[in-house]
């Protein structure tokens, strides 16, 4: 502890002093980038899409007082779920999660329950977050480190609680299990908020302070710790932007800028230097590292733009670092990923939760399989299951020799980035 407030303590120091001012100022040269489409993440997106509307429906039916919901109630949750068709016919399709029925007074108003199958992967859920709950309290902890007031609305979070991997209703189920970490408070807004009590110093390390730990790095990161600020992130150009000389030279003095920790105080940094912008990168991919997933939307960003002190225009960022972040238009919204969280098209180091989620996925696409087949004809839950761990095993041992996970980005033409008229901009 003595050690880490010295370091912060002469970092500020070396902050405050005139030489370091003047390297908040490089003159590092705007490059002008194309838009790359990468296949392999958008069709990550666009799965996960369908499958966090399954495990939020999963979760509304599970939380009604008849363990039902009729057609009536979710009539205009599409645009919530993020569905490209209505929610009926949405359930409908999924029909070894979701079981449609009559109601009981009227006839002609659809009613949905949930399958065995399915409250037999929300027991496995819940038994997942149980075993997982000091990580989830960490994960929401360096959340609430990363803002301003370490405060953060209670919507945004319930916006967030899929990327983050929170437990539904984490506010009545998680939140009163630790009184000394988090407190319920009103935002100067006005809103609910949730707000951490004490700063936790032991969570008040980087994903990417972490990664270069214990790698081969290690003598970058050491020097990092004596007070040498700079700290490189892993870059993952598109096809072909590595080579351009402009880009390498661009990254390369962007790189030699001092690394701020996501943790640290920023208000004594120029808000137009560079030094401000490669700070604002850094809580960007901290942010993103946080996801189980590496991803979230940008509108969800965006409801705590304040509170993390990135620029209103964050998502130039994006598009300006595309050797970091991937910006991803599929599915009628705007979301960003993590590079270097994935791998041909597959996270790098899977949280349980995305195993869990990628049997409750197997489920669903199962249902489509048997949706033109009487129900009686879809096999019981333990079959399901275990043709699906089979099945899943038998892609892990294909790994990295299938040729269709292989990433593919591709230069789309005309969609060159201009920072003044991108189409993506806020």
């Amino acid at each position: 502890m003595f050690k880490v407030k010295i370091f912060v303590s002469s970092i500020k120091n070396l902050l405050s002093h005139p030489q370091f001012e003047h390297q908040q100022w490089r003159g590092i040269v705007k490059v002008r980038l194309k838009w790359v489409k990468n296949r392999s993440l958008d069709h990550v997106i666009d799965t996960d899409t369908d499958l966090k509307a399954a495990c939020l429906l999963k979760d509304a039916i599970k939380r009604s007082p008849t363990g039902f919901l009729t057609a009536k109630s979710f009539a205009d949750w599409q645009k919530l779920l993020g569905l490209t068709v209505p929610v009926l016919r949405f359930l409908r399709r999924y029909r070894t999660l979701f079981e449609e029925f009559p109601h009981a007074r009227y006839a002609n108003l659809p009613c949905f329950r949930l399958t065995g199958t399915a409250l037999l992967l929300d027991s496995q859920e819940q038994s997942i977050h149980q075993a997982h709950e000091n990580d989830t309290i960490e994960r929401l902890s360096k959340v609430l480190m990363m803002m301003r007031s370490r405060t953060a609305p209670l919507q945004s979070l319930h916006s967030l609680k899929w990327d983050l991997g929170l437990p539904d209703n984490f506010e009545k189920v998680l939140m009163p299990k630790y009184p000394d970490h988090f407190s319920f408070v009103k935002a100067p807004t006005g809103v609910s908020a949730l707000r951490l009590k004490q700063w936790r110093e032991e969570f008040a390390v980087s994903a990417l302070e972490k990664s270069n730990e214990g790698e081969e790095m290690g003598d970058e990161y050491r020097q990092f710790k004596r007070g040498q600020t700079t700290l490189a992130f892993p870059m993952n150009f598109p096809r072909g932007y590595g080579a351009q000389k402009k880009v390498r030279a661009w990254m390369e003095e962007f790189q030699k800028l001092p690394y701020i920790s996501p943790y640290e105080d920023s208000r004594h940094i120029d808000p137009n230097s560079e030094l401000m912008e490669k700070r604002a990168v850094g809580v960007l991919h901290e942010f993103l590292s946080l996801t189980i997933h590496k991803k979230t939307k940008r509108n969800y960003l965006r409801s705590l733009r304040e509170e993390l002190n990135i620029p209103h225009k964050f998502t130039r960022l994006f598009t300006r670092y595309p050797g970091i972040f991937y910006l991803s238009l599929k599915c009628k919204t705007t979301t960003v990923a993590l590079k270097e969280g994935y791998r041909r098209g597959k996270l790098v180091n899977p949280h349980p939760l995305v195993h869990l989620r990628h049997k409750f996925y197997h489920v669903m696409r199962t249902g489509l399989l048997y949706r033109s087949k009487g129900a009686n004809l879809i096999p019981r839950e333990d079959i399901l299951l275990k043709d699906m761990e089979n099945r899943m095993e038998d892609k892990e041992e294909e790994g990295d020799d299938d040729d269709e996970d292989e990433e593919y980005e591709e230069i789309e033409a005309g969609d060159e980035y201009d920072e003044e008229t991108s189409d993506v901009e806020d």
